[in-house]
């Protein structure tokens, strides 16, 4: 499925005739402040289907739709108090899935920190005052997740099933290290479960169910240290394979697990599966999203372990899947091995509506780095795979269709 039949395209670009530094320039000036047009929206939301190759499946990807009152975008101050309240960038993450619907995705995979989350997700040791309950970690955690699935439950039941991959936030407590927490996995499972899977949901959207559940605790394959059930998951679905990994679990933070993600995809393969999508939250492959390698300064996904980094990428390439992740505020499509044969793309969109990591002095290697997207992949009955990328600037722009790419069987 990873050769790709055509090199990646940002449509948008080359039809202004611009190169990446005059269109940074463009964008910067009176088109971004172009305000929001709903016919042009609706135009770049139409998709590129050409009627020749219909499409069997599509579903969208998108992560980090969580706010950060005490760093927030420049661009967004000063904050709603809707958003310091709730800890959500509710602007973005509505449009985005306005525009999602619109394309009518069957599944919207979101990669992880819907919720600022952070806590140590415990029951408080001192319940004696109301306050002192509502202020803990625990509530406080529970409130920002009644306040995202408050936000996607339109989607549920409108048409487009939502099923969620668990990230930083959601599984680590910052003031211990950040590092995962037993209570917050039991969280997640406890505020997200019912997602992970409902076959009568499923069947009502759809008239047809997820097949080869694999939704069961798979940690001793990885001899990882806490359950891991609803948290490394997987299904079949309209021929296609779906496998979602927790890159932070409890003692292995910053880590896939490698060995339940080998069986999982091999059992798939054996299956006859030909289209592998696999979703974690961190990136395998840190994007440098500088003119320079200091921005950022270190490695901020799976690659501050370069060992067991590419023992997992190694997996992504041999079963030719394709890698779609979040952490990063920011939109990046890439071969990270290309340079040495490799095929398989990472596809990072944790441009859900969090804090972009580039600010916007930042000197940046694509115009899009500062642009809330998504990405919609469309599964054609040829057997190929068509991934295209879609978005606004941070001055909320019309939306664009910023880059599209093509991969065989």
């Amino acid at each position: 499925m990873q050769e790709t039949r055509r090199k990646q395209t940002w449509p948008w670009l080359a039809a202004m005739g611009l190169g990446l530094g005059l269109a940074a320039a463009a964008l910067s000036g009176g088109a971004a402040r172009a305000g929001d047009s709903q016919k042009q929206d609706d135009d770049a939301l139409d998709g590129n289907d050409d009627g020749k190759d219909r499409v069997a499946l599509s579903f969208a990807t998108v992560g980090d739709s969580r706010q950060d009152p005490d760093k927030p975008d420049p661009t967004t101050l000063p904050l709603s108090g809707q958003d310091k309240s709730w800890l959500q960038s509710t602007k973005a993450w509505t449009r985005i899935m306005r525009s999602i619907q619109k394309q009518r995705a069957k599944l919207l995979v979101f990669n992880g920190d819907m919720i600022m989350g952070y806590g140590n997700m415990v029951v408080p040791a001192d319940t004696s005052t109301v306050d002192k309950v509502v202020k803990s970690d625990l509530v406080a955690a529970y409130r920002q997740y009644g306040f995202w699935r408050g936000m996607v439950s339109t989607l549920m039941e409108t048409g487009t099933y939502v099923v969620p991959v668990a990230g930083n936030h959601e599984t680590q407590w910052k003031a211990g290290g950040k590092k995962a927490q037993v209570a917050n996995e039991n969280a997640w499972r406890a505020n997200m479960g019912d997602l992970i899977l409902d076959d009568a949901r499923f069947g009502d959207l759809f008239g047809e169910t997820p097949t080869s559940e694999n939704v069961g605790d798979g940690s001793a394959l990885d001899s990882l240290a806490s359950d891991q059930h609803q948290l490394s998951y997987s299904f079949d679905f309209h021929g296609s394979h779906f496998a979602v990994i927790n890159t932070d679990p409890v003692g292995r933070d910053a880590h896939a697990p490698v060995q339940w993600l080998t069986k999982d995809l091999a059992d798939a393969k054996a299956r006859g599966i030909a289209h592998h999508f696999v979703f974690g939250h961190k990136p395998a492959f840190t994007y440098y999203y500088g003119k320079t390698t200091t921005l950022p300064a270190a490695p901020s996904g799976l690659d501050n372990d370069l060992a067991a980094r590419d023992a997992f990428w190694s997996v992504i390439e041999q079963n030719k899947a394709t890698y779609f992740c979040g952490h990063e505020h920011i939109y990046n499509l890439s071969q990270p091995t290309a340079a040495t044969g490799g095929h398989a793309w990472q596809v990072l969109v944790g441009s859900g509506g969090s804090p972009f990591e580039a600010q916007p002095t930042d000197a940046t290697i694509a115009p899009t780095d500062r642009f809330y997207a998504w990405a919609r992949v469309e599964v054609l009955e040829s057997g190929k795979v068509r991934i295209t990328g879609y978005g606004f600037d941070d001055a909320f722009g019309p939306t664009r269709r910023l880059q599209s790419i093509v991969l065989s069987q």
